[in-house]
């Protein structure tokens, strides 16, 4: 994957060109998340640089916040669903964004350190300063202090604050609407929820209307322990059919 890195970054550079229709026409895309969660680096990876590749950037305002289901402790501390480098990789990414406000800025080096988690190779995502020539400094600087728990308290807010409440990750809002376990989709989202003059190509009628299917069932990172959801509720249906005596596999 990391030999796509660089397309894909021009990709982004040359999208960024264009000129954006008016911030209150576009589309507000909202990705909440974690880190470590294998679901939400496949999205990232695998299904967010759409966004970019395509003329969908100029009618989206795209928002990141990687919290996902930490948990906060009476301390103003948090505990993070898949352990500590989990907490440390959502601060780096909350100091990323906030270093680096800009989408075009920021989400190459989200999706360079994601790409590396989908690999597996977590613990090399500082090498993601040097291939995207980055000063590591100021991110570094952030992190380290108590600024990057700010900015992750400030998520933990947002994500708390969300209506309905998320019950997984990823989860994908589309102006202010969840996608649920459809997120994959949110391409087709976006063009139907779009009302402003902008023409956008990838929005054709022919396109989006073809990539509404019949929901699926993603997979997931559970608030409630990390099992996809369809695996849980296999899991309370199996348990119930053995305490009613039922016996047999399900």
């Amino acid at each position: 994957m990391a030999s796509s890195l660089p397309l894909f970054f021009l990709f982004l550079s040359f999208s960024a060109l264009f000129s954006p229709s008016q911030s209150h026409d576009k589309v507000s895309l909202e990705l909440y998340y974690e880190t470590l969660c294998p679901y939400s680096a496949n999205f990232i990876v695998n299904y967010l640089p759409k966004v970019f590749t395509t003329d969908i950037i100029a009618i989206v305002d795209l928002k990141l916040v990687p919290w996902g289901n930490a948990k906060l402790r009476d301390n103003n501390t948090f505990n993070c669903q898949h352990g500590p480098y989990e907490c440390l990789l959502n601060t780096v990414e909350a100091c990323a964004i906030h270093i680096l406000p800009q989408t075009s800025k920021h989400f190459p080096f989200i999706y360079c350190v994601e790409d590396l988690v989908f690999q597996g190779k977590r613990t090399e995502w500082e090498s993601c300063f040097e291939k995207l020539d980055l000063d590591s400094k100021p991110i570094k600087q952030c992190y380290n202090s108590e600024h990057g728990k700010q900015l992750e308290l400030q998520y933990a807010d947002e994500t708390s604050a969300l209506k309905p409440p998320h019950t997984y990750v990823p989860w994908v809002v589309v102006d202010g609407e969840p996608l649920y376990e459809d997120y994959e989709n949110f391409i087709s989202y976006i063009c139907k929820a779009y009302k402003g003059p902008h023409k956008v190509q990838s929005c054709t009628q022919a396109l989006y209307l073809g990539e509404f299917k019949a929901k699926p069932k993603h997979s997931v990172c559970d608030d409630e322990g990390g099992m996809p959801t369809w695996k849980k509720m296999r899991s309370i249906i199996a348990s119930w059919l053995q305490q009613m005596n039922f016996g047999g596999a399900f």
